[in-house]
């Protein structure tokens, strides 16, 4: 069975706080790790009222120093909103105090609206279009020392020095990262849990024309998908719709909490709405652990992932565990851990 890991936004809901949120997601790193999960990876957002977490960094040290086993990484850091020698420096740090524990996933997008997006860059040089190859250049030329001669940034160093920056993944929903990442030889994890891009694509075309590199020497495909899982269907059902309801509003524009099952339930769905619920379920796998693992399979082998990262995002925090619970079972993580 394919390794399984854990993608988290720390989801805030219409009964948690953010401070709560935090919390729970530091519950479930726990838990993950005595599952037998391989990689807990924290996402980046920015002025959104239901992610609680801008800032991976402190929250992969909070979860790294309670975790034993499991990978603690971004998912990603935000490239655009961070000067690379601060990236560099950060995770250094982290590597340094949990040494092959930490992950390093880089976006282009910056996560967040225009208005957000300026604001988090007002203090760094300002040019228009597209700068994510130059900074993750940039980043790199921090680890490796290669700046030309005379270049003035030979004289600065990335503390601390004697550790090495942790394995690079970049991340993506479209074909550009795909081959990016086949190009520089480094991990690549999928984003279909909102991609309009055909995960199979991406991730064949990644192998397909990987260049073995200092980086890493193999491909690695991540599928990160959304997923909920409970002891049956309808049970699942049920709590998805908050998911259903949050999604609908999120393509309205409206980054509100996660709603209650009960008041995903009562919402008065037009037909149009119904009909966008259809589309959006797509990238939301939702059923029993069997039906799940029936409804995944089919992609994780034509797409050939390495790795499956699932998302899930409930209402109930205890539901949001026992989904994870249900899956590792259904993927034979217990059985791995075991032999």
């Amino acid at each position: 069975m394919i390794p399984l890991s854990i993608l988290d936004l720390s989801v805030v809901t219409t009964g948690t706080k953010p401070a709560a949120a935090l919390r729970n997601s530091i519950d479930l790193a726990r838990h993950a790790d005595a599952l037998g999960y391989v990689r807990y990876w924290l996402a980046e957002h920015h002025n959104l009222a239901s992610v609680a977490s801008p800032a991976p960094d402190l929250m992969i040290g909070q979860i790294a120093a309670v975790t034993k086993n499991i990978r603690v990484g971004s998912g990603g850091v935000m490239l655009p909103n961070h000067a690379p020698l601060m990236v560099a420096e950060r995770f250094k740090m982290l590597e340094a105090l949990f040494p092959g524990r930490i992950d390093l996933g880089l976006g282009r997008a910056p996560g967040t609206d225009g208005a957000t997006a300026y604001a988090l860059r007002s203090r760094l040089d300002r040019r228009e279009g597209d700068d994510f190859l130059e900074r993750l250049h940039e980043l790199i030329l921090w680890e490796t020392r290669d700046f030309p001669p005379n270049h003035p940034y030979n004289k600065v160093v990335a503390m601390p020095d004697d550790s090495p920056l942790p394995p690079i993944w970049l991340l993506g929903s479209s074909d550009y990262s795909s081959e990016l990442a086949a190009q520089v030889g480094m991990g690549f994890a999928f984003a279909h849990h909102f991609a309009s891009y055909d995960a199979i694509e991406a991730l064949t075309n990644y192998r397909a024309h990987f260049k073995p590199s200092a980086w890493r020497a193999t491909p690695h495909g991540i599928l990160a998908v959304a997923a909920i899982a409970a002891e049956t269907d309808a049970e699942a059902e049920r709590l998805a719709s908050s998911m259903d309801l949050n999604r609908l509003r999120r393509d309205r524009g409206q980054y509100l909490p996660l709603p209650s099952v009960e008041e995903a339930l009562a919402y008065p769905y037009t037909d149009s709405e119904r009909a966008a619920l259809v589309r959006n379920r797509s990238r939301l796998f939702v059923g029993s652990p069997a039906t799940v693992l029936q409804k995944l399979q089919p992609m994780i082998s034509a797409s050939e992932a390495d790795e499956l990262m699932i998302i899930t995002a409930v209402y109930d925090h205890e539901a949001r565990k026992k989904s994870y619970t249900l899956l590792a079972d259904a993927f034979g993580l217990g059985k791995k851990a075991a032999a």
